[in-house]
């Protein structure tokens, strides 16, 4: 449902016309479906430049293996060596109006700016939640972060054993594979991209820290893994969220993007924190970035286009639209995450989705990803996950394929 909406309007944007125009419509690539709203409600507000859209799984490779030539692409993973730079700079057009520059996330502008030049913006961003029931009334140390020791405490406290087997059980870093690799990111481990062939370097003392971390949690507040899994296996049938309002579990891992798309009867009934360490909160890896191709037909649509998208006043209207067109129920926010533009986000969505008011994340917490190679999604699915429940799940490291090995191997597979 999260995109079929989105992918309708899609396809009624891809069938404009463009044989009365005085140039190229613009063509605008991207993985994110709801730039075909932005497009029909950009091309609806003036006649002098067209946008049209084109939905790809993953623009970076669809850019690299084509040779084609689109106007525009926003997506993720722009920024690995292989793509960033088949980008023109948007320098001019950050100099003409200086209040666009001031509006973004500086770390995040900071990630398109390469070689002393700005050739990728920042559209979108999220972060993980940790959720809980809203009658719970727990007594948490800050109004808008939770530690990874707290939910430990937290959770430990909640449990509940009957006759040897949990009936309740408060969290288990365990059950989300992406909250095993925010943990890593919190230690450290700084997976990205190494050199331009698009391979991958880490920090593996850090790495091992965070596992080490993790295993100890499991023994120490849930007993051991094969008691989770037990849990888990008896009681997971129903999603997490239920499991967390009818009180057999204390906390879920959510992103930003899925918690705020939750049905306002469920997500009323909960609460969250942002999970963070040491006043960090790392953000997704596959934030989204825009950048004008530098071999385009139309660069003045998409420069007009670009100057249009990113205005407070611009992204207030977007926002509008997906409400009244009930996007908005499968798509968060711009572009499905906050708002990269500081003061949309902050000013902007606490109007449309209230339960942000006093849960803003702040600013000086906010994490940027590292730079990481076009197909990370799929090598984070196929091989870290795997490796991470591997590594928790064995007393001894070495009795697990190195993870070295496994990239090795998984890459030599799917070279592209």
């Amino acid at each position: 449902m999260r995109s079929s909406t989105l992918l309708c309007i899609a396809g009624a944007i891809f069938s404009v016309s463009c044989h009365l125009l005085p140039s190229p419509a613009a063509i605008l690539w991207t993985d994110r479906p709801e730039f075909a709203l932005y497009a029909e409600q950009f091309n609806f507000a003036q006649d002098q430049y067209k946008v049209e859209v084109r939905y790809f799984e993953s623009p970076a490779l669809k850019l690299t293996e084509t040779g084609a030539n689109p106007d525009i692409v926003a997506g993720s993973w722009l920024k690995s060596s292989s793509t960033r730079n088949l980008f023109m700079p948007l320098d001019e057009i950050l100099k003409k109006d200086p209040e666009m520059t001031e509006s973004f996330y500086p770390r995040l502008l900071a990630l398109g700016f390469i070689d002393d030049k700005q050739y990728l913006l920042p559209a979108a961003f999220n972060i993980k939640a940790l959720v809980f029931a809203r009658n719970q009334n727990l007594e948490l140390s800050n109004p808008f972060t939770i530690g990874l020791e707290e939910i430990e405490e937290q959770g430990k406290a909640y449990n509940t054993l009957n006759r040897g087997a949990y009936s309740r059980m408060g969290f288990s870093p365990a059950w989300s594979n992406e909250f095993l690799f925010t943990t890593m990111v919190l230690f450290n481990a700084s997976f990205r991209e190494s050199d331009a062939a698009g391979q991958v370097a880490w920090e593996n003392s850090s790495l091992d820290e965070a596992l080490g971390y993790i295993s100890r949690w499991i023994n120490e507040a849930n007993t051991n893994i094969q008691a989770e899994d037990d849990f888990t296996f008896k009681y997971f049938y129903e999603p997490p969220a239920r499991l967390v309002l009818s009180g057999r579990i204390l906390f879920t891992c959510f992103d930003s993007s899925l918690l705020f798309t939750l049905t306002p009867e469920v997500r009323e009934n909960l609460d969250f924190r942002w999970i963070a360490r040491n006043e960090t909160i790392p953000l997704d890896a596959n934030a989204v970035f825009y950048g004008i191709a530098k071999n385009g037909r139309s660069k003045k649509g998409a420069e007009a286009f670009t100057r249009w998208f990113f205005n407070l006043e611009t992204q207030r209207f977007l926002l509008e639209q997906s409400k009244s067109k009930r996007i908005n129920e499968s798509s968060f926010g711009i572009a499905g995450g906050f708002s990269a533009m500081r003061t949309v986000t902050e000013q902007v969505f606490p109007q449309f989705y209230p339960g942000l008011l006093g849960h803003i994340p702040p600013e000086s917490f906010l994490s940027p990803p590292n730079i990481l190679p076009r197909n990370w999604e799929s090598l984070k699915e196929r091989v870290i996950f795997p490796y991470l429940q591997d590594r928790i799940r064995l007393k001894d490291a070495e009795e697990t394929r190195p993870l070295e090995r496994r990239i090795t191997e998984w890459s030599r597979l799917n070279r592209r």
